[in-house]
């Protein structure tokens, strides 16, 4: 007689397991996120990849360490994003929207990285091998250490490793692979976490460097449990609009290098193409003879970058004045918002407010503060902030203006791009060199209505 199969419920943000539905996860509180899956029969080893030697505790002090090389990618954009390099053994997710250029990377990384001498095998699950071909053919792309493979099947995937031994691996995408074992559908919570941990094992096991392609869901977030982003080493993320351009690499996560690193790539007929000063390209369509235009530098992992904030404020039609903002966040321009009204008087109840930070870029820390604040004022009042001058700072709520990290490191990025004068917080001014000094003109500033004054006589 056949055995029963039974079903769990398993969350697709945090992987929770719970035998019975209900409409809130019980361990991360989420709306809607269970999803019910067969249970894995209980096998005598259930992942086939997990490595056959016993493992052992070991004291710390008996562990031999030896440098690690890391794998030059010969893009030194991505080397950087990675800390130095492709790490040997390690595993790296790489997500964005459909059609932003994950796959044209990972195939230009390949080329690169078969030139050097090594295996790549490139798991090409949602196309054929053909669409793949003429890819990389587009891209120039012609290596004999190059491997392409068009499966879906673990099972199959695993045995051409056995036979080909890689030194890098790419799967595009981990939510087309599938297990047999399990009878849910590919995509699905319990496939996508088995299949990673799978990849996991071999990785780690073998030494091979994998990379594994992920699709996000339509707010924006890797699709899958969240396991699947604890399981990994790195994980990149594309951001950017599909209809420019430009593109921009945030690696959120890294265990072998810094995170909240970026890096910037532009779009075009032979794939991405490295952008070494982003500061210059967010800048090159900036008019300087416009009310509501800042220009910040901004820190984004260990790199100082320039942007533009723009504003534009009208008066409202409604009863609710309308507030949109891109690049930022939401809560913080209305933040910004009652300070200015607040400290200066403004009437912005009364007004319509539209922020944007210009070239597609989405800034989180509170070092713009101050430069968005002096926008949206030198659109209030109409008149043009100068354009040589740019802002640094936080704001608090009472007006005052806080010192911000790496003020050093901003200036010199000012400088390069031929700004004479910036404006930081006052406390910013103490440990600051002479020799920053003598280049350019730093003033500190204490509270909102000294910046507003200064700028907007």
């Amino acid at each position: 007689m056949a055995t029963k199969q039974k079903s769990a419920w398993h969350c697709a943000e945090c992987g929770h397991k719970q035998f019975k539905w209900s409409g809130q996860c019980s361990q991360c509180s989420q709306w809607n996120t269970l999803h019910e899956e067969v249970e894995i029969a209980a096998n005598s080893r259930r992942f086939e990849a997990q490595a056959v030697a016993p493992s052992r505790p070991m004291r710390v002090k008996e562990v031999s360490l030896g440098e690690t090389p890391r794998i030059q990618t010969q893009l030194p954009e991505c080397d950087r994003l990675l800390g130095g390099g492709i790490v040997p053994g390690s595993l790296t997710l790489i997500g964005g929207d459909p059609g932003i250029g994950k796959s044209t990377l990972m195939l230009q990384i390949s080329s690169s990285l078969a030139k050097q001498g090594l295996t790549v095998l490139y798991v090409c699950g949602e196309e054929s091998i053909e669409q793949t071909t003429m890819r990389a053919r587009r891209l120039n792309i012609d290596s004999d250490n190059l491997l392409l493979l068009s499966e879906t099947n673990f099972s199959v995937i695993k045995a051409h490793i056995d036979q080909i031994n890689p030194d890098i691996l790419i799967v595009d995408s981990i939510q087309i692979v599938y297990k047999s074992e399990i009878s849910s559908a590919p995509g699905s919570v319990s496939q996508v976490r088995e299949t990673a941990t799978e990849f996991m094992h071999l990785a780690k096991g073998r030494g091979i460097a994998t990379f594994l392609i992920g699709h996000v869901t339509k707010s924006g977030e890797i699709a899958g449990p969240r396991v699947l982003e604890h399981l990994v080493d790195s994980v990149l993320y594309f951001e950017g609009d599909k209809q420019h351009n430009y593109r921009l690499i945030r690696i959120i996560k890294n265990r072998f290098g810094p995170t909240d690193e970026i890096a910037v790539f532009q779009m075009q007929s032979a794939g991405l193409i490295e952008v070494p000063n982003p500061s210059q390209i967010f800048l090159e369509e900036r008019r300087k003879e416009v009310v509501g235009s800042t220009v910040i530098p901004a820190i984004e992992g260990t790199r100082a970058i320039l942007i533009e904030a723009q504003a534009l404020v009208t008066d409202t039609v409604f009863s609710a004045p309308s507030r949109r903002c891109t690049g930022l966040d939401q809560n913080r321009l209305a933040l910004l918002l009652a300070v200015l009204e607040k400290r200066m008087g403004y009437q912005i109840h009364r007004c319509d407010v539209f922020v944007s930070i210009a070239g597609g870029m989405r800034i989180l820390e509170p070092g713009i503060d101050l430069g968005v604040l002096l926008a949206v004022a030198s659109s209030m009042r109409n008149r043009i902030i100068d354009a040589e001058t740019t802002i640094v700072g936080e704001v608090g709520l009472g007006g005052e203006i806080r010192s911000v990290p790496r003020v050093e490191s901003r200036l010199k990025e000012a400088i390069n791009m031929g700004f004479q004068c910036c404006l930081i917080p006052k406390r910013n001014l103490k440990g600051l060199s002479e020799e920053t000094r003598k280049k350019i003109k730093v003033v500190g500033i204490e509270f909102v209505e000294e910046a507003v004054d200064l700028l907007l006589q």
